[in-house]
Parts: structure tokens; C-alpha cells; sequence
């Protein structure tokens, strides 16, 4: 199996597409659309990292295309896994399983360590 690194450059973005196994460019070239519209966004930190995307040679094999993404969103590591039986569908569940896991990364610092205000029994506000 040969491995083919195709990059990814956007505005923050700068993502390694790896394809092994029999890739064609087209299959690439839609998984590279749908990980720069889940990364390239507005309110995301900088992200930067790897797909690999592999077809299994076996024909046998029921969901034959697979995809792992290491994308550091900040200072944070957000790993994705995803198998398919086509590369759009894989292109369409890597975008989304992304796109959850990096708007919980981006959203998390905003909900940490943020104090609620006591109920009015512990000397809270009276409604």
C-alpha cells in the first residue's frame, strides 16, 4: 500500500489528507471539502492535524472505507473515527462526528468552571 499526503490549507486550518489503499482523487477531494467546512469556521481556534483514509483491498468486506482524524483544535486533541460503505458517506460522517466533537472542545471552556447562583434557599436571589 502506497500513502498519498495531499494537504489542507484554510484560514486557520492546516490539515494532512493521507490516503492508503486503492484512494481515488475524487474520494479525496470530497473528504478534503467536508474537513475544511467542519474545521474552517468562525469561533473555532486554530486546528491542525491528520485524516487517514483507507478502502480495504478485500472485496468481501462490508464496510470497506474508514477514516481517523488527530485534529488539535487549540490546545486540545480531538480524535475521530469513522467506517462507511462509500466515500461520500464516509466524507458526510467524518464532517459531522468533527463537527460535534470539535464544537464541544470550543464550547468547553465557556461552561467550565463557571458558578451558578445558589437556589433561594441557600440564600439566593428571591424570584
Amino acid at each position: 500500500m502506497t500513502a498519498k499526503d495531499i494537504g489542507v490549507h484554510g484560514l486557520d486550518t492546516t490539515v494532512r489528507v493521507r490516503a492508503e489503499g486503492d484512494v481515488d482523487e475524487e474520494s479525496l477531494a470530497c473528504v478534503r471539502e467536508k474537513v475544511v467546512a467542519a474545521l474552517d469556521r468562525p469561533g473555532l481556534p486554530s486546528a491542525g492535524g491528520e485524516v487517514r483514509v483507507v478502502r480495504a483491498a478485500a472485496h468481501h468486506v462490508e464496510l470497506p472505507w474508514s477514516a481517523v482524524a488527530e485534529i488539535r483544535v487549540g490546545n486540545r486533541l480531538v480524535v475521530v473515527h469513522a467506517r462507511e460503505a462509500s466515500a461520500r458517506e464516509l466524507a458526510g460522517r467524518l464532517q459531522d462526528r468533527l463537527r460535534s466533537s470539535t464544537d464541544r472542545v470550543a464550547h468547553r471552556r465557556d461552561a467550565t468552571r463557571r458558578t451558578a447562583t445558589p437556589p433561594p434557599w441557600r440564600g439566593g436571589p428571591e424570584q
